[in-house]
């Protein structure tokens, strides 16, 4: 699936470097500021763009049944590796038009887009909040965190305007429940994080 992503450009190469930078913060340290807006376990939950699984295991261990979305075969192969002992399903699929998910025709009372919205350009954009939403459960929680800076030599991204992601998630039939922001967890000059909750009707 990964060849022809392009929003996966350069994260196979570098895949050991990124599994170590991904795992060196928490679950907690990342979603601390929306934990209280997910739905409490048992639920069912999904993570578009998984990486190699910290959210998706940690949230596993809370109680909820969880698929892992992650179209870059080698971060899926660290997952597997690292989060061996929790029971995630990982699958092979990507936005926007996520087929492989679409056709399975689950809902999830939890959908996390972190760090991945702002690799797809602007028509991808519009096709994949479609996309997403049509997966959550009668309300259902989407929860993103989308990445604006420099881009990283090697990697496909763009500047997305919050204006556009409520935009478009409004058309899309979805409710602002947070809107916020933090500063990057590593550190690097000039990046910052927006964070944005959405509710399904």
């Amino acid at each position: 699936m990964n060849d022809s992503v392009a929003g996966t450009q350069g994260y196979g190469e570098d895949a050991d470097a990124l599994a170590e930078q991904y795992e060196s913060v928490t679950f907690e340290e990342v979603h601390g500021a929306l934990l209280h807006l997910y739905p409490a376990p048992p639920g069912r939950v999904l993570d578009l763009g998984a990486g190699t699984g910290r959210d998706a295991a940690a949230l596993a261990r809370l109680g909820h049944t969880v698929t892992a979305v992650e179209p870059t075969a080698q971060l899926r192969r660290h997952g597997a590796r690292l989060h061996a002992e929790t029971a995630l399903t990982w699958l092979d699929d990507a936005l926007p038009g996520l087929p492989v998910l679409a056709g399975r025709g689950e809902r999830f009372d939890l959908v996390l887009l972190t760090a991945v919205w702002m690799h797809l350009d602007t028509a991808e954009r519009a096709r994949g909040m479609r996309s997403v939403a049509a997966l959550l459960a009668p309300g259902g929680t989407l929860a993103m965190t989308v990445r604006s800076g420099p881009v990283p030599p090697g990697r496909r991204m763009f500047d997305v305007p919050e204006a556009e992601t409520l935009a478009l998630a409004g058309a899309a039939g979805l409710r602002l429940a947070h809107r916020g922001g933090r500063a990057d967890l590593h550190g690097r000059p000039g990046v910052r994080w927006s964070e944005l909750v959405f509710t399904a009707p």
